[in-house]
């Protein structure tokens, strides 16, 4: 019966609604939207390009910052790249499997920033209160080792969500939003979406107490900085500007998150647009956060641009 429902999906194409109120500007807005991808992908790929050039980044911190921000270009890319489609054509639709594709890919981004900032979390910890055993207990092999569980987890968690909602009979093909979420399909459903629910409770609350992890990681951090002047450097040049990614994300998430579930169908537009936070705002602020705050990065970058050959 699954089976024959999946099949039943696949040439379901859907209409979505969000982008009806702004046809009227579609050249601004489809000028703003390219402006503010390519910006996202530059900020992003000067970070990587800098880190992967300069011998001396490459250390795990580094590292876990080029991926963080490889995640942000692939979660910006699965929104911005529709969107830019959408604002040029008349007819604002999405088969199935793009829809699918679409939230496989940016449900995996967000699963991975999570992830990710989970493991710059604990590299920092070890950095700070263990600094005599730092290069022993993360090796390369080590970095290598959390790269993968994030990516593969992070997938896996996408992967299962999508199936629950793969197996509902859908009665409706209109989704209120400018791209497909995962809830916004479900809610189209004239199935048992009961364990729909239920796992996407499991997650909320694996991934909030995530979120409490590291903010109780954090805690022992300040603690540890506060017994010398070397170590609070250390913590401001390297955990703040982590703390505030983990906060902007967390936040556009949970709020994109509870909105979807439990707010009202008024103002379509901003809904749209505060749906829209957790795959706009922090890949652009990410990699200006690190770039701005850590010393190591803005000077590379700064002699980057200011070389030039003898």
């Amino acid at each position: 019966r699954r089976l024959l429902v999946m099949n039943d999906n696949v040439h379901i194409v859907f209409v979505l609604n969000g982008l009806n109120d702004s046809l009227t500007n579609r050249q601004i807005y489809f000028a703003l939207t390219l402006t503010s991808y390519l910006f996202t992908v530059f900020v992003n790929l000067t970070l990587i390009l800098t880190v992967c050039l300069d011998q001396t980044l490459h250390q795990p911190m580094y590292v876990f910052m080029c991926n963080l921000s490889f995640t942000g270009i692939c979660g910006a890319s699965s929104f911005y790249l529709k969107l830019l489609s959408d604002l040029l054509a008349d007819a604002h639709v999405i088969t199935y499997t793009g829809c699918l594709a679409q939230m496989f890919i940016s449900y995996t981004y967000i699963f991975c920033q999570l992830s990710s900032l989970t493991v710059m979390a604990y590299d920092r910890y070890l950095a700070i209160c263990q600094p005599l055993r730092y290069w022993a207990l993360m090796t390369s092999q080590k970095v290598a080792l959390l790269l993968l569980l994030t990516w593969c987890l992070s997938s896996v968690e996408t992967a299962v969500g999508l199936a629950l909602m793969a197996r509902l009979r859908l009665c409706s093909h209109h989704i209120p939003r400018i791209f497909c979420t995962n809830w916004e399909v479900v809610k189209l459903s004239c199935s048992d979406t009961s364990a729909n629910n239920l796992y996407g409770i499991t997650l909320m609350f694996l991934h909030s107490m995530q979120v409490i992890v590291i903010l109780v990681s954090y805690v022992q951090l300040v603690r540890s900085a506060a017994r010398s002047q070397e170590d609070q450097k250390k913590f401001a040049q390297t955990c703040l500007p982590h703390l505030v990614s983990l906060l902007v994300f967390f936040a556009s998430l949970l709020f994109d998150t509870l909105y979807s579930r439990y707010g009202g169908s008024s103002m379509p537009a901003l809904q749209n647009a505060l749906a829209a936070e957790f795959l706009v705002v922090p890949p652009i602020v990410n990699p200006i956060i690190y770039g701005m705050n850590l010393k190591q990065i803005r000077s590379r970058i700064g002699l980057r641009i200011n070389f030039r050959p003898q």
